[in-house]
């Protein structure tokens, strides 16, 4: 498969498939395609996983578009202002990510929905428990909110993040929370009670603007009803 991201701030995925080539997507997550291309609905591996899956803000259906010749193209367009990050997945090499993010993957990419395992972090990491995790053998396609910064953290580096702008790390990541100390900052610093901590070996890509922020920000600009 070859791809093409355009769009700026507002950002789509073009791909060209060769015959037979299959990229699967969430339900409406298609903007254009060539004639030349077939869809097919399923819930990916039965009832059971279709259901999981929503667990991590996907839907229990995935669309599968298979080119029924060489040169079809393809087109997803992200939901919001923001950027796609291309990732190849690679064997023993999962991505976890932000639940919601899939865009489009190749076939022999698997989409899981993936449980933090330190409760503290679930309870108090800002985004639940509920994550997704990518493995296989293919490209994938994320929706990052604003901007992407990427940090390859050494072994035993730690980097402290506002939960919220936490998108995508290597497997290898882990992910925990720590409180804010001292009463004064935890009252006015506005940071909340924690903060949450990175720690490496492996790769994490945040984001700039995470999609609740903007929402808050807007919600906050209304005028409020007499």
């Amino acid at each position: 498969m070859q791809y093409e991201i355009i769009g700026g701030n507002f950002p789509v995925v073009v791909c060209t498939l060769s015959s037979g080539e299959t990229v699967i997507s969430e339900k409406g997550g298609m903007s254009w395609m060539s004639r030349g291309i077939d869809m097919k609905t399923s819930t990916g591996g039965g009832i059971m996983k279709g259901l999981a899956r929503t667990f991590s803000g996907e839907s229990m259906f995935l669309n599968y578009y298979t080119a029924n010749s060489a040169g079809q193209k393809i087109a997803f367009g992200s939901s919001y202002a923001g950027r796609v990050l291309d990732i190849r997945i690679e064997p023993g090499k999962d991505i976890i990510a932000q639940k919601s993010s899939m865009l489009v993957m190749e076939e022999n990419v698997d989409i899981k929905t993936h449980f933090r395992k330190k409760i503290g972090a679930g309870f108090f990491g800002g985004e639940g428990f509920i994550l997704q995790r990518f493995s296989g053998n293919g490209m994938a396609f994320l929706e990052i909110d604003g901007e992407i910064q990427e940090y390859n953290l050494s072994s035993g580096e730690e980097l402290v993040i506002d939960q919220g702008y936490l998108a995508a790390m290597e497997s290898t990541v882990s992910f925990d929370i720590e409180r804010v100390k001292g009463l004064k900052n935890i009252m006015f610093g506005g940071e909340g009670l924690f903060v949450g901590l990175l720690k490496g070996p492996g790769k994490v890509w945040l984001q700039t603007m995470p999609i609740s922020n903007l929402a808050n920000a807007i919600i906050s600009k209304i005028p409020s009803g007499s």
